[in-house]
């Protein structure tokens, strides 16, 4: 990194003047200590200089790292880095529009997503803005956006790459369904405590000056790290950046953070095609009853969302899936949310709601977790999916509940000698 030319010069060593010989013994024993005083006062002064041009020098180059100044990258650099968009595709969706690839970006590994634009109104200038306020997120359970970079239809996304696997592709392995890494209740609990926590985050924060819908919550779109599990929820501000229509709700004069300020997200939406817009944010399984309707991402649709990937957490099963039905050979809709309701409103008997938890939940974790908790998680997450988006909790209610419900399984690890710290690896088996 270069220098400025201050600093050059602050660090450039000065050599003391030479004491001049005086004939008088007593003379020359006071400009000595004369001019030991001087020399002292220079190397004092050359130090202070250093280190105030030191300190400057450090603080610039940490302003300049921090994610507050977002890079609006030209569509060469891209092109380059992706080597011309032929690099082997990252991402395991067919649809051109979530294309990714990984690769190195002005020196630092990254992962590039492709989206298909739905407002034509993005220039540099209003990317700069928006790629301002959404870069003010800092949480370690948020995956870092580096910049983007706008070519035609399409928005390129730069973001941190972390190493890691999906939430879908850890619960759902088509050639060995009977494994997964998450075998254990507390590996699954703090996945769900960090995507509550994020979300709440992304919902609730007063650091940002606006109140962001995530809207594309779902299992492919949660990165799960090794060796703790911890999760980093990806893709935020795509919808932002994208123009897709979401609640947008920002400071208003009161300083009130529900105070809707500005509606131009949902204006766009008016100029959209209804199912294709549809059909571009949500995905099957994962989408609010409203905003299927609508088309417009809410925070209550986010919850939503969430509470759908919770009962895939703890059952393991898709939200929505297709069985050939063998008498009918027709194919019949399975719903885990159908399930989980059920799982939790009928009956009344403490041991027949037992029975019917240890029946839902995943069986991969071989009835090793606290029953009680399991029961509350449920419920929770059928709170989240409720068809009424008023009735739904907030993620800051959400994610405070799941934080206490993790301290009861980690009390409950202990009484039965149960090891939490478990060494793993994504690696082929």
């Amino acid at each position: 990194m270069c220098r400025s030319k201050m600093a050059i010069d602050a660090i450039q060593p000065t050599s003391p003047p030479k004491p001049t010989r005086q004939p008088s013994t007593s003379s020359s024993t006071t400009n000595t200590n004369t001019n030991t005083n001087t020399n002292t006062n220079t190397v004092t002064t050359t130090s202070t200089t250093v280190s105030s041009g030191s300190s400057r020098h450090s603080l610039a180059s940490l302003r300049n790292s921090l994610p507050e100044n977002p890079h609006l990258y030209n569509i060469s650099e891209i092109r380059l880095a992706t080597n011309n968009f032929l690099a082997k595709n990252s991402s395991s969706s067919s649809s051109s529009s979530t294309r990714s690839w990984r690769c190195t970006l002005h020196g630092k590994d990254v992962i590039i997503f492709q989206r298909k634009s739905q407002t034509t109104q993005l220039t540099p200038n209003v990317v700069q803005r928006k790629l301002s306020s959404i870069c003010r997120s800092h949480h370690i359970a948020i995956v870092n956006l580096l910049g983007a970079s706008i070519s035609g239809e399409y928005i390129y996304f730069v973001y941190d790459f972390i190493p890691g696997a999906n939430l879908y592709d850890l619960l759902h392995n088509p050639k060995n369904p009977d494994f997964t890494i998450l075998s254990s209740w507390m590996s699954r609990l703090q996945v769900a405590s960090d995507l509550a926590n994020a979300l709440d985050y992304i919902h609730n924060s007063t650091g940002l000056d606006v109140t962001f819908v995530h809207n594309h919550v779902k299992s492919s779109t949660v990165l799960v790290t090794e060796p703790s599990f911890n999760a980093k929820l990806c893709h935020f501000g795509v919808a932002e950046l994208c123009g897709e229509p979401t609640e947008k709700r920002e400071f208003g004069s009161s300083g009130n953070k529900d105070e809707i300020v500005d509606q131009d997200s949902t204006s766009s939406f008016r100029r959209l095609n209804r199912s294709n817009s549809v059909k571009f944010n949500g995905t099957r399984g994962y989408m609010s009853p409203e905003f299927q309707s609508t088309g417009i991402g809410t925070r209550k649709s986010d919850v939503y969302s969430f509470g759908v990937v919770l009962i895939e957490l703890l059952s393991g099963e898709e939200p929505v899936k297709y069985k050939l039905d063998k008498v009918t050979k027709e194919y019949r809709k399975i719903s885990a949310l159908d399930a989980a309701v059920a799982v939790v409103e009928n009956g009344d008997h403490g041991d027949e709601r037992e029975g019917r938890i240890r029946k839902w939940v995943d069986r991969r974790l071989k009835d090793s977790y606290p029953v009680d908790v399991a029961q509350k998680l449920t419920r929770l997450a059928v709170d989240c999916v409720h068809v009424d988006p008023d009735q739904r909790p907030d993620m800051r209610r959400v994610a405070g509940k799941i934080s206490k419900l993790y301290l009861e399984s980690q009390v409950w690890c202990d009484k039965m000698n149960v090891p939490t710290d478990f060494t793993v690896s994504f690696a082929p088996r």
